[in-house]
């Protein structure tokens, strides 16, 4: 009697019939994914053959990128922004603040950047976050130090640059965009510009409320996960294929020639020029990187395209009218003057290293 009384009171922890069925949900949907991911290639080319299209024409190449790298892309996306998922769980805007919250300049602004690339949010964030991190405490550089890395080195890009250009890009385009949200975030800190912040902003106090960490299962995970693919994908898919598009037009009809003439890394201007390209742009790292695909594959050089694709993510109209109600003008103009000089410095860079 006391012995099961005793069983009763410790119970052994034991995995639920509820866990072993999302467990094994989860992986019956990466073999499908695999084996589905693996059919691409000879799909794209049955489709094609099957289109009134003349062979080797500018018309049925461009068809032919557009049919293949449609389902691969939404299915990188979907299986990265899942995994992705899975790890954000592990972080919240509040744990977030409190990692950062008193943090040096200096070690806070590595720490800043780093934490970006897990927590990945998109520019309709920006204010709410940029204002908790200040009513927390977080100095103006760490701050932004964050926000430029979270949407300019997030696991989408990472990923996508992995599966469709290699770890080599990856790997670098990771180390230098980690440079420029440090060293940005580190310059701006310098400059002491906290009273260039909008009034109400500054006037902003903590509320102090202790994070407490949550108690997430497997299970609660594995559905986070899920409604990571629900939400992002759901919002970025026409991005993607508009992307796609402008990547199947440059592949089948923009000759080589002209575009290594216009983005090549012996034009000086071409760097500076693909910056201000891509500022006014408006697009998200998925959608872009298609794009980016289809310019490497036509010889245009990596450092013009790398810098063309952070100016489009990092300092886009749309996120800087946002951040217009937090910060001053003459904020913003020091905040896109500094990040687009880190730019310029990785266009040049990689131009000159890789030919």
């Amino acid at each position: 009697m006391s012995s099961d009384t005793s069983f009763e009171l410790h119970p052994k922890p034991a995995w639920t019939d509820s866990t072993v069925f999302w467990i094994a949900g989860t992986v019956a949907f990466v073999v499908v994914w695999y084996a589905i991911y693996g059919q691409l290639v000879p799909f794209s080319e049955w489709f094609v053959s099957l289109l009134p299209l003349v062979r080797g024409s500018h018309l049925e190449e461009a068809i032919k990128f557009f049919v293949y790298d449609t389902p691969k892309v939404l299915m990188l996306l979907t299986l990265v922004v899942f995994a992705m998922g899975v790890v954000r769980s592990f972080f919240s805007p509040e744990r977030t603040r409190a990692l950062l919250a008193g943090r040096r300049e200096g070690f806070g602004n590595i720490a800043a950047a780093t934490l970006g690339i897990f927590t990945p949010y998109c520019s309709c964030s920006a204010v709410p976050l940029f204002v908790g991190f200040v009513s927390a405490g977080v100095p103006l550089g760490v701050t932004f130090s964050f926000l430029i890395a979270a949407p300019m080195i997030n696991e989408v890009a990472l990923g996508l640059l992995f599966a469709l250009l290699g770890w080599k890009v990856a790997l670098t385009y990771l180390g230098f965009g980690l440079g420029v949200a440090i060293i940005s975030g580190w310059v701006i800190g310098r400059l002491h510009l906290e009273g260039w912040l909008q009034e109400w902003v500054r006037n902003v106090r903590s509320s102090a409320s202790d994070y407490q960490p949550d108690q997430i299962t497997i299970v609660d995970r594995i559905k986070a996960g899920i409604e990571a693919v629900r939400e992002i994908v759901s919002k970025v898919w026409m991005w993607i294929i508009a992307g796609i598009a402008a990547g199947a037009f440059i592949h089948g009809y923009v000759p080589a020639d002209l575009l290594a003439t216009i983005m090549g890394r012996d034009a000086w201007w071409s760097v500076p020029a693909a910056v201000l390209l891509g500022i006014p742009m408006y697009s998200n790292a998925a959608g872009i990187i298609p794009v980016v695909e289809a310019l490497l594959g036509k010889g245009a050089a990596l450092g013009t395209v790398l810098a063309f694709m952070m100016s489009v993510i990092a300092l886009s109209l749309p996120e800087m009218i946002i951040l217009r109600k937090v910060l001053s003008v003459k904020l913003i103009i020091v905040f896109v003057s500094v990040v687009a000089f880190g730019i310029l410095a990785i266009g040049f860079l990689f131009n000159a290293l890789f030919t």
